[in-house]
């Protein structure tokens, strides 16, 4: 029987070295014994000579997510496909997956044989596409998906926060006089005015129609008033005004809950500005 090329020991060698994935060999310090090329270009390193003193766990950027692979292999022997944040030798940060093997050698002695796969473009696009499916194609502001996703995020926790709700006054005014062209630019330009006049970390999203909402994260009464003035200001020469009201958590309600107080605070400030014009 011919012997089977697997066996020979250059021949896997070669294989070894021309794969696109890493492959690696480290003891139960996490010392890199030995990494094809491959590893070497996914680490950021020149060679193998400038691996000594070099550990595995060093390389994971979060020292949880390495315990937690640890203690998978001591209880399984192995892990398939353990996603992991690794910091490069420049301190780029790369997405990879992490196949490994607990073997012991002849003398005994623990080592990890693992396979490394780079998938830092696909976390990328996964990524951006997430970002898309959260925007709002018109005005760039964040979607009713965004908001159920910070709604999940928020509820049922201590923090605070505040709401701003914004209404353009008048708005199918725009469309039924000037077209559908200029009524989209309306809500291009208030949603411009609302991004920049917010506070850093703070959202804006399109509700719906010309209805945008401000969620203020751990802002109280006073930071809320504040952020609602700032939003209600007209620039000198702009015709389009916007009504809104705002509301602040209170006690454990949802979000849901604090935007419906922040609707009808704008419905009832509105019918007041009407009775004040009459």
């Amino acid at each position: 029987m011919n012997r089977r090329p697997l066996d020979d020991s250059s021949t896997l060698r070669n294989l070894v070295f021309r794969l696109k994935e890493g492959i690696y060999v480290t003891n139960a310090e996490g010392e890199i014994l030995d990494a094809n090329p491959r590893l070497l270009e996914i680490l950021g390193v020149p060679s193998m000579e400038a691996l000594p003193g070099v550990r595995a766990g060093s390389l994971v950027v979060d020292p949880a997510r390495r315990q937690a692979e640890l203690a998978l292999l001591e209880r399984e022997g192995e892990v398939t496909e353990f996603e992991l944040e690794i910091r490069r030798a420049d301190g780029e940060v790369r997405t990879v997956l992490d196949t490994c093997f607990a073997v012991r050698d002849a003398e005994g002695r623990l080592h990890f044989h693992g396979i490394l796969v780079d998938i830092t473009p696909r976390k990328r696009l996964e990524t951006q596409l997430r970002d898309l499916s959260m925007r709002d194609a018109l005005t760039g502001c964040l979607n009713r998906h965004f908001l159920a996703e910070i709604a999940a995020q928020w509820d049922g926790g201590r923090e605070r926060w505040g709401v701003v709700v914004v209404d353009v006054d008048h708005f199918k005014s725009f469309n039924d006089r000037e077209g559908h062209p200029v009524g989209d630019a309306v809500l291009r330009a208030v949603a411009h005015r609302l991004q920049s006049r917010l506070r850093a970390g703070d959202h804006v999203v399109r509700f719906g129609g010309d209805e945008f909402v401000a969620l203020l994260g751990g802002a109280g009464r006073a930071a809320t008033a504040e952020v609602a003035e700032r939003l209600a200001d007209r620039e000198a020469g702009d015709r389009v005004t916007v009504s809104l009201g705002w509301a602040v958590r209170d006690g454990s309600e949802t979000l849901a809950e604090t935007l419906a107080r922040a609707d009808a605070d704008l419905l009832a400030r509105r019918a007041a500005a009407r009775r004040t014009a009459l």
